[in-house]
């Protein structure tokens, strides 16, 4: 089933991942007219929100809605601001697609010598984009061991503002659904920089990992 959600650029190069029906709940002017935020399907509301001029955007898994195409390489810049133009590094264009990729590929991922699968909770809901009451987070997960397991991403660079939003994540599942477990953070970006790997060295239980995208062309033979 693909999720439905409303996106907004940030100003830090990221973005705000709403879902859609929520998100019109609480913007009952920008329901399309002769809809319902909440018992109009998904479907007829995107094609709805479309005829207004909002920008849909589709995956297997999911579609987005934004009120412009979100600029993520636009200026040249990375997340932290630094160009990165010049770089022969090949990163996600779009940060849901490093998040999706990771997401079906979690079986592989091994931290601290363990094994992770995505978060299920017991609505059936589960740790993709996961909505807490202080925000989304990106990949929730779940060690063999019971662990808990908060992944930040970031597409290109990762400031080191990323530790803060990582550990507001953190104290969340601590406190509530992961009280008696474990709680783990790994930041995930294509690259990792020293001020960052500075304020990691006096926070226990987050992992840095930098992803590398490796791309080839195998000539087809024929007949």
């Amino acid at each position: 089933m693909k999720r439905f959600n409303m996106v907004f650029a940030k100003d830090d190069g990221g973005i705000e991942v709403y879902p859609m029906k929520e998100w019109l709940r609480q913007h009952p002017d920008q329901v399309p007219p002769g809809m319902h935020a909440t018992f109009s399907n998904s479907h007829g509301l995107r094609d709805g929100m479309r005829k207004l001029g909002w920008k849909v955007q589709e995956t297997d898994t999911e579609v987005r809605l934004m009120k412009d195409t979100i600029p993520f390489d636009s200026d040249g810049q990375d997340d932290d601001g630094e160009d990165d133009a010049g770089s022969d590094h090949v990163s996600f264009k779009l940060e849901y697609q490093l998040r999706d990729f990771l997401a079906q590929n979690l079986h592989l991922v091994s931290v601290k010598d363990q094994r992770l699968n995505l978060y299920v909770d017991p609505t059936g809901r589960d740790g993709i984009e996961y909505h807490t009451p202080v925000g989304f987070i990106d990949i929730l997960a779940v060690s063999e061991s019971g662990g808990f397991f908060v992944f930040e991403l970031k597409r290109a660079s990762s400031p080191d503002h990323a530790l803060g939003q990582l550990t507001r994540y953190m104290g969340w599942v601590k406190q509530t659904i992961g009280k008696e477990c474990e709680v783990h953070g790994i930041i995930v970006a294509g690259s990792i920089n020293d001020r960052l790997k500075y304020a990691l060295s006096v926070v226990p239980n987050i992992t840095l990992f930098e992803y590398q995208v490796k791309f080839r062309l195998l000539q087809a033979h024929g007949f």
